[in-house]
């Protein structure tokens, strides 16, 4: 059973070649890592949000860039979007599961920073 396993893997590490430009990984990476990217999985952590409310949360995105990097999340399948069929349409998005896998040590990166700077000034 465990050879299985290391089978598995060994074939999987050599399905993509990640420091090859046209490895599918590469364009997920930058897609995630973006500078908007980050930010929308993790404001996508704990509730699902229409798409103002998440433009709201993630301050100075512009709608323009919020729904570039909203497709491209989709598109990737580690988010997803429901539109409900309202006038105006009602259009909400959430984490996949794969979506949380990512976003988890994205937020975890996130916290460890926080933690370390400094305190805030009042003011």
């Amino acid at each position: 059973m465990t050879e299985g396993a290391q089978l598995t893997q060994v074939e999987a590490s050599h399905r993509y070649e990640v420091f090859h430009t046209d490895c599918p990984a590469r364009d997920m990476v930058d897609h995630v890592t973006s500078r908007w990217g980050i930010w929308v999985l993790i404001a996508l952590r704990s509730n699902d949000l229409r798409f103002y409310e998440l433009r709201e949360s993630i301050q100075g995105i512009s709608e323009k860039m919020l729904a570039q990097t909203l497709r491209v999340l989709v598109q990737d399948g580690l988010v997803w979007r429901k539109v409900e069929p309202t006038t105006p349409p009602q259009v909400t998005y959430g984490l996949t599961e794969f979506g949380r896998e990512i976003g988890e040590p994205l937020t975890d990166l996130f916290n460890r920073i926080t933690q370390r700077l400094p305190p805030r000034s009042p003011g």
